[in-house]
């Protein structure tokens, strides 16, 4: 995840999914924006993922309801 970029996006590379959001990384800005971002890129409400580790982290794990 890369907080304050110029633009959201998402993208894949060598298998991992990269996340850039324009939110601060203050106040929990960001984490709120990479679960609104992959959301949407998923086609998924926001309600249904859940930040379970690395609010403080660039690298994080997000579970998402309903897959598994």
């Amino acid at each position: 995840m890369t907080p304050g970029a110029s633009r959201d996006a998402v993208a894949i590379a060598d298998g991992v999914v990269q996340l850039r959001v324009t939110a601060p990384p203050a106040d929990g800005a960001a984490n709120a924006a990479v679960l609104r971002l992959l959301a949407a890129a998923l086609g998924r409400p926001p309600r249904d993922l859940t930040l379970l580790r690395g609010a403080t982290a660039r690298i994080k794990l997000i579970g998402i309801a309903g897959f598994g």
